[in-house]
């Protein structure tokens, strides 16, 4: 499934990016993020609020931000959201008062590798625009994967490297000069999650598809099968620990 072209690995990863300068970056990003960011990833939230609302259990936003999809999702559902930045939580704890959004059943602040849940807790993990973002994409999705009951599914969005030369060239500067300044990469190949998903014998894909604006995003489906083997995750380490919610 792998197509990063000869691009193996996280080398992709090696610019700096850790958790200190992922909350300083969104401290940052926070009071303006709404205004620069609603219109261009509004179709890959109501995407990931489509599918997520049609599950038969709770769902997890993880990164969820200001909350910007937490409005998108039926009033049926029963949402909890999840984000490392304590200024983007403040937002979107203001926009589920402010909305009177009955459906979300709580917020916290926690690190997307670290969940403080339980596993098997949730019929759906959404992640919309995460993975270019996160220090470990593959530690992550494990994550997403042990807090997901079997017959439930990882709703994913995100930015995958072009394949033309122009473009590529492009993302691989702006990756190396601006990711930690940024808070994500603009540099990411399928093969982070294509490789991760046959890696695993508990998991499928059942959908990949772009998304508008202008094909920059794949939306990703995975069911997570009732198989469960002694390969299906890493390791559980006891010094890893969660943030406490907020």
């Amino acid at each position: 499934m792998s197509d990063a072209r000869g691009v193996s690995g996280f080398n992709f990863f090696e610019h700096g990016l850790d958790r200190q300068a992922i909350e300083a970056a969104y401290s940052r990003w926070a009071p303006v993020y709404d205004l620069v960011f609603s219109h261009m990833l509004g179709p890959g939230r109501r995407a990931v609020a489509t599918i997520a609302s049609r599950a038969d259990g709770r769902i997890l936003d993880v990164g969820v931000g200001t909350g910007l999809e937490l409005p998108m999702f039926r009033d049926k559902a029963r949402v909890v959201g999840v984000d490392l930045s304590e200024p983007m939580l403040q937002r979107a704890s203001a926009r589920v008062a402010r909305e009177g959004l009955k459906n979300i059943a709580g917020l916290a602040r926690m690190d997307a590798s670290r969940l403080a849940f339980c596993d098997a807790s949730f019929a759906c993990v959404v992640a919309p625009y995460l993975l270019t973002v996160v220090p470990d994409p593959e530690e992550t999705l494990d994550e997403l994967a042990r807090v997901v009951r079997p017959g439930g599914e990882i709703v994913l969005v995100n930015h995958v490297s072009s394949s033309d030369w122009p473009m590529s060239a492009l993302e691989e500067f702006i990756g190396e000069s601006f990711s930690v300044t940024l808070g994500w990469r603009p540099q990411f190949p399928w093969s982070i999650i294509g490789d991760w998903i046959d890696s695993r014998t508990d998991m499928r894909l059942t959908e990949r598809r772009v998304l508008p604006p202008f094909g920059l995003f794949t939306l990703t489906r995975i069911e997570r099968l009732a198989r469960w083997g002694e390969h299906s995750r890493r390791p559980y380490d006891e010094h890893r620990r969660p943030f406490e919610h907020a």
